[in-house]
């Protein structure tokens, strides 16, 4: 199996110039520069949207369940009454996460606040 590797902006540069200055199909382009059809395609919506062609990590991976908010009304609900159990702060904002996840979560968010 190949390595995926981050295509550079300057490489990410050459191929839109090229696709704009239309020197061949997309499928030419990408051969051409020995991308795939697929990142090529990904590249030019994403220029459109954002103005932006940089590599968007910050975008990948899993995305939290328990948001700063949901700390922040649990602890609100806890400060309001402090002899609830964890589970009862935790339904009142419908967070589907478990129990230990979301007592993590405020003791390290419950820090910050």
């Amino acid at each position: 199996m190949l390595a995926v590797r981050t295509l550079s902006l300057d490489l990410r540069e050459r191929i839109l110039d090229s696709y704009d200055q239309q020197e061949g199909s997309r499928q030419e382009v990408a051969q051409r520069f020995r991308v795939s059809l697929g990142m090529e395609k990904k590249l030019l919506p994403q220029r459109r949207h954002t103005g932006d062609i940089g590599a968007r990590y910050h975008r990948s991976g899993r995305k939290p369940l328990i948001l700063v908010a949901h700390c922040r009304k649990m602890l609100a609900l806890l400060g309001q009454k402090p002899d609830l159990t964890l589970r009862e702060p935790r339904e009142a904002v419908a967070l589907k996460c478990s129990l230990p996840a979301s007592h993590y979560a405020l003791q390290k968010d419950g820090a910050d606040i």
